[in-house]
Order: C-alpha cells, then sequence, then structure tokens
C-alpha cells in the first residue's frame, strides 16, 4: 500500500487522492443499453436468454411466488445467526417510524405530514461471487416495516435454477413476495418495465457491479418511470487507527472490507505517533494468505493506501473529504469524536467495533453510499420506502385570514387565475356573511 504524509500534500494532491477511480460508464452503457431494450420489447424470454447466457441457467419460469415455496431448511446455528439479525434490524428500522405532523400555522389554517408506503418496490440481491442473503434482509425488512405491498426480489439463480436456501428463507421470514430468477441488467430491467410474470415496480433498490449500477441509471432517465435508492460504486473502508489499537484488529477490518473485490477502496489513516505499522503490514500479509477470497484481496489491497495524520483531527478531516461508505474510528474514546464526522456511509466506533457487525446483524442497514457519494446521500433506512403527501384544510375563518396575502402574492407573480381561485371564494364568504 501506498503512503502519503497529509502536512506534506497540496490541496490539489488530497483532491486527487480521494477521488475515486473512474468507472467509463460509456462502454458499459454500450452493452447494457441493448439488454434494457430487449426485455422491454421481449419480457420473460429476454430474461430467460440472458440468465443462460451469463449464469448458465435454464429456467423454464423466472419469478416464484413467495407464497408456493416450501420452508427452507437451514441448521439450526444458521437460522438463528439470520433470525437474531432479522430481529434487531426490523428493531433498529421500526424505530425510525416518525409521527404524524400536524400544525395550525394559523387560526382555521391546518397542515399536516403523512406518510404512505411506495406500493411496488424491487430489491436486487447480488449472487455473483459471492452469496449475499444478508442483503435480502437489510432491503425487505424496512420494506415489510414501512408496509409496501409487492416486494420483488431479484438474485442470480444457481446453474440448476434453484436459489440459495438462506436467500428463500430471508425472504419469506421479511415478506417478499415475489423473487425473481435474474442477475445483472437483464433483472433490473424486468422489474422496472415489468414482463409477462415479473410485476413492475415503482423503485429499485441494492447494490450491483457496474453492469446493474448502470442499468439502474439509465432506467430512471427512462419511460419505465423508476426510481432508485442511490448512485453505488465498488465497496470501501476507511479506518482511522491510533496508538492503542491492535493491529491483527486493523488487519482484518481492512480485509473484510477488500475481499468484497479487486476494485474495492481500502484507506488506511494513521493518526498521530507510535502506531505500529509493520505489525499491521505483516498481519496483512498473513491474513490475507490465509483468505479463500485472499487474490481478490490482494489486488484490492495494490490500489489501496496508507495516510499519516498529524492528530485525529486531521485524521477526521481527511475523512470528511473522503466520504467513505464504512468509517471505523478505532482510537481511545473513539466516542467523543462522533460529533465531528460529517460524511461517511455507516460509523463503526472503538476498538470492538468491527464492520462486519453492521454488515450483518447490529440492526443499522449496510446499503450505503459508495464512490463518495456519502457526501450527499445516506443510507437505506425505513424512509427510503415511504413517500410523505402534505394535506392542508381551512376554514372560512383560515381562508378570510391567509386569503388576502395569497392573493397578493398571486398578483405580484402575474398568476391571476390563482388570485381568483381565493378571490372568489372570499367574495361567496362575504356575500353569505351579508344576506345573513
Amino acid at each position: 500500500m501506498k503512503s502519503y504524509r497529509l502536512s506534506e500534500l497540496s490541496d490539489a494532491e488530497v483532491r486527487s487522492l480521494i477521488a475515486r477511480p473512474r468507472i467509463d460508464f460509456s462502454s458499459v452503457f454500450a452493452l447494457v443499453n441493448p439488454i434494457v431494450d430487449h426485455v422491454r420489447q421481449r419480457g420473460d424470454a429476454a430474461v430467460k436468454e440472458y440468465t443462460l447466457r451469463f449464469d448458465k441457467a435454464e429456467l423454464e419460469k423466472i419469478v416464484e411466488l413467495v407464497s408456493d415455496l416450501p420452508d427452507p431448511l437451514l441448521d439450526a446455528h444458521v437460522k438463528e445467526a439470520f433470525d437474531i439479525a432479522y430481529g434487531n434490524i426490523y428493531a433498529f428500522h421500526a424505530a425510525q417510524r416518525t409521527p404524524e405532523t400536524n400544525v395550525e400555522n394559523m387560526k382555521g389554517v391546518q397542515c399536516k405530514r403523512v406518510a404512505r408506503s411506495i406500493n411496488s418496490v424491487g430489491l436486487y440481491v447480488p449472487g455473483g461471487t459471492a452469496v449475499l442473503p444478508s442483503t435480502a434482509l437489510m432491503l425487505s425488512v424496512p420494506a415489510q416495516i414501512a408496509g409496501c405491498k409487492t416486494i420483488v426480489l431479484a438474485t442470480p439463480p444457481a446453474q440448476d435454477g434453484t436459489i440459495w436456501k438462506e436467500v428463500v428463507y430471508c425472504a419469506k421470514k421479511a415478506g417478499v413476495t415475489h423473487i425473481l430468477k435474474a442477475g445483472g441488467a437483464q433483472a433490473i430491467s424486468a422489474m422496472a418495465w415489468g414482463t409477462e410474470t415479473c410485476p413492475k415496480v415503482e423503485k429499485i433498490f441494492g447494490p450491483g457491479n457496474q453492469y446493474v449500477t448502470a442499468a439502474k441509471m439509465i432506467l430512471q432517465n427512462s419511460e419505465a418511470m423508476v426510481s432508485i435508492d442511490m448512485p453505488a460504486g465498488p465497496s470501501e473502508v476507511l479506518v482511522i487507527a491510533d496508538k492503542h489499537a491492535i493491529p491483527r484488529h486493523v488487519a482484518a477490518d481492512l480485509l473484510s472490507q477488500a475481499e468484497h473485490g479487486p476494485d474495492s477502496q481500502v484507506v488506511l489513516v494513521i493518526a498521530g505517533e507510535s502506531v505500529d505499522l509493520n505489525a499491521i503490514e505483516e498481519e496483512l500479509s498473513k491474513q490475507c494468505q490465509s483468505l479463500p477470497r485472499g487474490e481478490f484481496a490482494a489486488e484490492a489491497l495494490s490500489h489501496s493506501f496508507i495516510v499519516y495524520a498529524h492528530d485525529m483531527l486531521e485524521s477526521i478531516n481527511f475523512s470528511n473529504l473522503y466520504a467513505p461508505e464504512h468509517l471505523i474510528v478505532n482510537v481511545k474514546d473513539a466516542e467523543k469524536w462522533e460529533g465531528c464526522i460529517e460524511n461517511a456511509g455507516s460509523v463503526f466506533l472503538g476498538p470492538w467495533t468491527p464492520e462486519s457487525v453492521g454488515d450483518y446483524a447490529s440492526g443499522t442497514n449496510h446499503v450505503l453510499p459508495t464512490y463518495g457519494y456519502a457526501r450527499m446521500y445516506g443510507g437505506v433506512s425505513l424512509d427510503s420506502f415511504l413517500k410523505y403527501i402534505t394535506v392542508q384544510s381551512l376554514t372560512e375563518e383560515g381562508l378570510r385570514k391567509l386569503g388576502p396575502y395569497v392573493a397578493t402574492m398571486a398578483e405580484v407573480e402575474g398568476l391571476d387565475a390563482h388570485k381568483l381561485a381565493v378571490t372568489l371564494r372570499l367574495e361567496d364568504i362575504e356575500a353569505r356573511q351579508v344576506s345573513t
């Protein structure tokens, strides 16, 4: 891993350091656009063809009704793990419900804000180099709490056309209604347009590779009338460590993100003096060699870097510029720095909080903004599955009080019909009062 000392870098060099590797989306779009069009035009048949080509699975049907699927049999300890994760995720997201806001701004002028679930949602659960039933929970649990009526979970099938039993277990537990046995751009397209058997959805969630991301970007700007959760890029972690951090813990945290894939982004920020970097690097090498996905991790580490900061304040400032998907603060008294953190998808404070707990079972959501988008996006939450409607109701007295001001503003803007909608009502109120 290359290393840099922040005090020796110019502003331009820091900007270059925090920039993510550029993805050439023009070439990706050229590959994805025909898939999007074919699925729109040919529906199930196109999805079957692409699933055979890319996943080597020949499907009789592309969609399964979850209610028709038998309950999968899991080993007791595996079932317990997913049950605990479900309970924690449910509790954390259920606590995000907000009470209805009802305000009387003036006498007779009532305004309120009400929440309604998005009717149909699509959840993408990757299944390429790793099976991710945890993502099934992270997406379906808040959709279940929100009350979404149609929940379509898309995930690539195994070559025999089946879905991993752990994914099915999570889907059944969290109220998924349909499973689309497809991955990649073809799955995103099927959910966005709808097919003969796949319901059309109104919003699509979930991480994925560059082809999934490109399909989401294309379709949110198309006639499909579908929105997406957030832009996405490769997984990433930034670890801030001081002299109190245990080297093998730091190394394990870095590798836990690097093993996602060769394009993962891993950054280590050394806060202050006396950090045993040699011990950390030795642990990285030793642990990486023992990992089944060590080849992916090693490639990710080859384009990752280390930053030396003078102190914690300089470390946090750099992290805020980088805006990582995951931020691990492995320093003494980590909690006191929480208020300084402005840009991060999810934060892990203290020596006993590995990023893995958020990935699986602490209760927070692991679908998070990457690629620096944590500057302006938050991760998936209950709100992601809701829309908010404002409601106003005026009495006669309310319109008499507020109406003249509205009429004046409409006149200033030259919108006479807006003014008339108020003044005609005011005239009727006045006439009724005169007649009585």
